[in-house]
């Protein structure tokens, strides 16, 4: 006989059987009828306390069920609402309330959360090269209801769109690039395109940034390829080197040329003063000129001559009206010559007679004296 049966071998010492569901729905009666003024206990004969206590019961059913609606989204999230499976609405942070369940169902997505995923593989570049590149995918959320409905799997979706992506890229660039200098440019063009695979599927992804960390030869060909870089940049600082040069002959060349310039145009602006002067200068002789030619001929013959004859160290004389005892002191007169001195030109009688004039009366007075005198 088993335990619970009706017997003497009860543990409990006395009779335990299964609970009377009627009976239990009943006693739930009796009490919610004595909280709200019902009756008392239902004899089964149909009274009118039966009906208002199984309503009381079934709005309070609804009311806790209801309480099992209340819900709270996060402020880096949103709230999506299905309805028997299907999408009905996207809710913002805060504390909100849907249907419970089994009407609808609520499922929080963090749209704010930047999430990353490393792919690392082997590729195959257009110059028939080997290349093991390693990147990181930075991604994150933009549309709840597209990450949760449109593909099955949206975050394996965008890890397969990395490598075809990469694949492509990398296809289409050459080795040396893809090590050197064109690796910001791989990953540019990398994101670019997986952003268009995860919009053309419809993910609700955004990617924010590619960033490659790895890009090398396989680690059989290692070796040679170390040397070859060290080999090319070594190529670039002696072209740096030579740039350098190049810049500082040019720029010494621009200043000289800059210089050369300078002095053109000074050597032009002073021939073009001294010539406007000389055009002034001529002008105004021209006026004194022409108020008397005569005069003005003699002063400009003597003021050539003067400047021819102050740059010979030859002593021209007026014999004609010079005397036999005249001692002239050559040695004084180169001398003045030689340290600057203006050259006496002796000039013809009729051009000269003018200025002469009183020293000649003063040889001819000298002269009559001396004979006197004998």
């Amino acid at each position: 006989m088993a335990w619970n049966e009706p017997g003497d071998n009860n543990p409990w010492g006395k009779k335990q059987g299964p609970p009377d569901l009627d009976e239990l729905i009943q006693k739930i009666q009796d009490k919610l009828g004595s909280i709200f003024g019902g009756g008392g206990k239902n004899n089964g004969t149909g009274g009118g306390s039966g009906g208002p206590s199984l309503g009381i019961i079934l709005v309070l059913a609804i009311l806790v069920w209801s309480m099992f609606g209340i819900y709270t989204i996060q402020p880096a999230e949103v709230g999506v609402v299905t309805r028997f499976g299907q999408y009905h609405e996207t809710t913002q942070q805060g504390l909100n309330w849907h249907i419970p369940y089994p009407i609808e169902q609520v499922q929080p997505v963090n749209i704010q959360e930047v999430r990353p995923v490393t792919h690392k593989a082997l590729m195959l570049t257009k110059d028939e090269n080997i290349v093991e590149i390693e990147v990181i995918v930075q991604y994150r959320v933009v549309s709840a209801k597209d990450y949760l409905f449109n593909v099955i799997d949206p975050d394996d979706t965008l890890l397969q769109a990395t490598e075809s992506s990469l694949r492509e890229i990398v296809g289409t660039s050459k080795m040396d690039a893809v090590l050197t200098s064109e690796r910001t440019r791989v990953a540019a063009d990398t994101k670019l395109l997986i952003q268009e695979i995860v919009d053309r599927y419809e993910t609700g992804l955004t990617v924010i940034n590619v960033n490659m960390q790895n890009a090398q030869p396989p680690a059989e060909v290692q070796g040679a390829f170390e040397d070859v870089i060290k080999a090319r940049e070594d190529q670039e600082r002696s072209k740096n080197k030579a740039q350098a040069y190049a810049n500082e002959v040019i720029e010494k060349v621009k200043g000289a040329a800059d210089k050369l310039r300078q002095e053109a145009q000074a050597y032009k602006a002073q021939v073009v003063a001294r010539s406007e002067g000389e055009t002034k200068r001529f002008l105004s002789v021209l006026t004194e000129y022409e108020k008397a030619p005569e005069i003005t001929r003699q002063r400009l013959y003597l003021e050539t001559m003067e400047s021819v004859l102050s740059k010979t160290s030859k002593v021209m004389l007026d014999v004609n009206s010079g005397n036999n005892l005249m001692v002239l002191p050559l040695d004084k007169l180169i001398g003045n010559r030689i340290n600057g001195g203006a050259a006496v030109p002796l000039l013809p009688d009729s051009q000269q007679s003018a200025k002469n004039q009183p020293t000649r009366n003063r040889v001819r007075s000298d002269n009559a004296r001396d004979r006197g005198s004998r």
